[in-house]
C-alpha cells in the first residue's frame, strides 16, 4: 500500500482537468506533505478547502516492477464503482511521467495501526469492520469484480470511524477465472498459490484470514519466509487460540475451506451465506451499507485534512522525473 501523508508543504499547483462527474475543472493548490509506496506516493491537497489524496505513481517504476496492468486494472475499477466502503476516485490521469489518481482524503488511518496498538480486537469490534467488508465484497462481486489484496493494511478509518477500502492495484474485472499470483502471502488462498486459476472465491478466503487477525492479532498462516507461509496455507493447518469464540471459529472454517466450491461465500446463496452465520446474528444488514452501525473505534482527526493518523515519510522529489521515450510512453497511452 501506498502511505499518506506527512506534514511537509509543497506548494505546487496542480490542475487535475475534469472529474467524474463532467463539472468543472478541480484545480488543487497546496499539496501537502508526500507519503511513500513502492512505485509511487500519495500527497495530501485541497480543492476549494476540501482535502483529497493524489495518488502519483512513476511509469518508470511500474514498467520496471510490471505493474502497467495491475495499474490499468485499479483505475478501470475505481472508475466504475461507488460505495460507502470504497475509497472514491474522482479523476485519473497522466503526464509523461507519472500517472494520477485523485481520491477522497480518508482521515482515520489504517485499520493495521489500530489492530497493533490493540494487540488483537473483540468479537463485537471485529464483527463491525467484518460486517462492513462483507457489504463491499458483495457489491464489487455483483460487478464482476474481484479484489484480491484484503488485509488490515488496506483498509482505512475515515473520520466517523467507518470503513474504506483502498489500493485497488490487483482488482481486477473478471469474466472467467484468472491465473495471476498476486496479494500478500500471509492472505493467499490455495488456489493463487497453485496456479490452478482463481476467481471472487479468493476474497471469502482472505475474508475468514481477515477475521482470524483480528481475533487473535496475528495471522492464521504465518512463517518467516513466504514459501513457508504457502507450505502451511495449502497444509490447511490452523493453530486455535484458546480464546476464540467457537462461533467465530466455525465462520473462519468455512471461510478458509480449501475447496472453493465448497467456500462460504462462493456457494449459490452467495455473501447471503456469509451474512446468516451465526457470528453475524446481531447485524442487520439492511442499515449496513447505510453506515447506521455504531463503529467501535472514533479516530483522533482534529479537523478536515489533518493527517496525523498516518505514519510520516521521508520527502524525495516526484517532480523532477524525465519525461518516458515515446515508446514505453504508448504503453499508458488509454490511461
Amino acid at each position: 500500500m501506498i502511505a499518506c501523508p506527512s506534514q511537509n508543504a509543497c506548494n505546487l499547483p496542480v490542475n487535475f482537468g475534469t472529474n467524474r462527474c463532467g463539472s468543472s475543472a478541480i484545480v488543487a493548490s497546496s499539496l501537502i506533505g508526500c507519503g511513500t509506496g513502492t512505485f509511487g506516493r500519495v500527497v495530501l491537497c485541497r480543492h476549494q478547502g476540501t482535502p483529497l489524496a493524489l495518488k502519483i505513481l512513476s511509469m518508470v517504476d511500474v514498467i520496471r516492477l510490471k505493474q502497467v496492468e495491475h495499474v490499468r486494472n485499479e483505475i478501470t475499477v475505481l472508475k466504475e464503482v461507488k460505495h460507502p466502503f470504497i475509497v472514491n476516485m474522482l479523476w485519473s490521469g497522466r503526464d509523461e511521467a507519472r500517472v494520477y489518481m485523485l481520491l477522497e482524503f480518508v482521515a482515520g488511518g489504517e485499520l493495521f495501526s489500530y489492530l497493533r496498538a490493540a494487540g488483537r480486537f473483540s468479537g463485537p469490534t471485529s464483527c463491525f469492520y467484518a460486517a462492513e467488508i462483507v457489504c463491499a465484497l458483495e457489491y464489487l462481486h455483483s460487478k464482476h469484480i474481484v479484489y484480491r489484496d484484503l488485509k488490515p493494511e488496506n483498509l482505512l478509518l475515515d473520520s466517523q470511524g467507518h470503513l474504506k477500502i483502498t489500493d485497488f492495484g490487483f482488482s481486477k474485472k473478471l469474466t472467467d477465472r484468472t491465473w495471476t499470483l498476486c496479494g500478500t502471502p500471509e492472505y493467499l488462498a490455495p488456489e493463487i498459490i497453485q496456479s490452478k486459476g482463481h476467481n471472487k472465491a479468493v476474497d471469502w478466503w482472505a475474508l475468514g484470514v481477515l477475521i482470524y487477525e483480528m481475533l487473535a492479532g496475528f495471522p492464521p498462516f504465518f512463517d518467516d519466509n513466504p514459501f513457508g507461509i504457502y507450505e502451511k496455507i495449502l497444509s490447511g493447518r490452523i493453530e486455535w487460540p484458546k480464546h476464540m469464540d467457537p462461533i467465530a471459529k466455525d465462520l473462519i472454517k468455512k471461510l478458509l475451506v480449501a475447496d472453493r466450491t465448497k467456500r462460504l461465500g462462493n456457494m449459490r446463496q452467495g455473501a447471503d451465506d456469509v451474512k446468516r452465520h451465526r457470528w453475524f446474528k446481531l447485524v442487520e444488514w439492511t442499515v449496513v451499507p447505510q453506515r447506521a452501525l455504531n463503529p467501535p473505534v472514533r479516530p483522533r482527526v482534529k479537523a478536515p485534512g489533518d493527517p496525523s493518523c498516518f505514519d510520516d515519510y521521508p520527502e524525495t522529489d516526484w517532480r523532477s522525473q524525465p519525461p518516458l521515450p515515446p515508446e514505453q510512453l504508448a504503453l499508458f497511452q488509454d490511461f
